[in-house]
């Protein structure tokens, strides 16, 4: 196992610290620095960009062929870290615990430690890792940025006035699928310059976001009810993207609950954690984005007829009521003004 020992005070000095032990090259563009590596003890890059208003991107997209484990002093630098794996797993444990805890694929975490102690935290080899990490200053987010108590969860709300960094956190949270797709929207950014550091910057917000929506529903959902299994949601996530590859066919509340051998609540429940929908709104929502996409396709000449059939509806009345109701547009004068743009070039 490499150990790296982290005394930094800041975002940048942690990746500095990193690169002393595993090498590569640091580059820097308007902000945003990126550590390249590839050799014996990693291939890959770490990417960290500092905001203003106390928050920081630290996002590993590598994979290391020894396990490394980081100890991270607290004494110093101590923020609160939103973590989220969007692919493989890490580890995490307070310095005076033994056991670790696992911080899984999909699975959004927030950890702080108490001023004097140490974070540990452990990266496996020869897997490929894409971890996106939000770190937060107390001190000068607070300042600029949360005032309002009610905007939180209170006991949230606890850690990010504890300014004296007098307690540690730790709150491990159910399968997210919204924040894989605003984590993975960072990678397709294809601006450059200040618009690129301003988009980013407007993405991480929105991933701040949700991890503290998602922690103030499981703190809800705790209280009433116990939360819905991993390993039903992994099902959920496979069930949805079944549909989304294929929108022709016939959907049933019945026959998906008999073949994922979920009770149909158990479904229903599942979707409206991953999609805020319900198993008949995901099915609507897929076939009219579907019908979008073809009907955008420059290269597609179906009717709107066609579309229908091929979006598994029978009805082109009932189509155009719900493709107009989502976008605000039927879709025959979608398809009219996409043929028009095609004389005009």
């Amino acid at each position: 196992m490499k150990v790296i020992n982290i005394t930094a005070t800041d975002t940048a000095g942690t990746v500095a610290q990193i690169q002393e032990v595993i090498g590569g090259t640091i580059i820097e563009r308007w902000g945003e620095h990126i550590l390249k590596v590839d050799n014996e003890l990693a291939k890959g890059s770490i990417h960290f960009i500092e905001f203003e208003w106390g928050g920081s991107l630290l996002e590993y997209n590598i994979t290391f062929f020894e396990e490394i484990e980081l100890i991270m002093d607290a004494s110093e630098y101590n923020p609160i870290h939103f973590t989220y794996c969007l692919k493989g797993y890490c580890e995490h444990r307070f310095h005076d615990e033994k056991k670790r805890r696992m911080l899984k694929e999909l699975q959004p975490s927030i950890i702080t430690s108490k001023s004097g102690g140490y974070n540990h935290g452990y990266f496996p080899k020869d897997i490929y890792l894409h971890i996106n990490v939000v770190q937060i200053s107390r001190v000068r987010f607070i300042r600029k940025r949360l005032n309002d108590a009610s905007i939180l969860n209170r006991k949230l709300y606890e850690v990010f006035h504890d300014s004296y960094h007098e307690n540690r956190f730790v709150y491990i949270g159910t399968y997210n699928l919204k924040l894989a797709e605003f984590i993975d929207s960072l990678n397709r950014i294809e601006q450059k310059g200040m618009l690129r550091i301003m988009m980013i910057e407007g993405i991480v917000y929105q991933i701040l976001c949700l991890h503290m929506m998602q922690h103030d529903k499981d703190v809800k959902t705790r209280k009433n009810a116990a939360p819905i299994l991993m390993e039903d949601l992994e099902t959920v996530r496979e069930i949805a993207e079944n549909i989304s590859d294929d929108v022709s066919k016939e959907y049933t509340l019945d026959q998906l609950a008999e073949h994922s051998g979920l009770t149909q609540a158990k479904l229903q429940e599942g979707f409206k954690h991953l999609f805020t929908r319900t198993v008949t709104e995901y099915i609507r929502h897929v076939r009219l984005e579907k019908a979008r996409d073809l009907i955008n396709d420059k290269g597609n000449n179906m009717n709107i007829s066609q579309i229908v059939y091929t979006i598994g509806l029978s009805s082109r009345s009932y189509f155009s009521k719900i493709f107009k109701r989502k976008y605000g547009i039927s879709p025959s004068e979608f398809l009219k003004n996409k043929q028009n743009e095609k004389i005009t070039a």
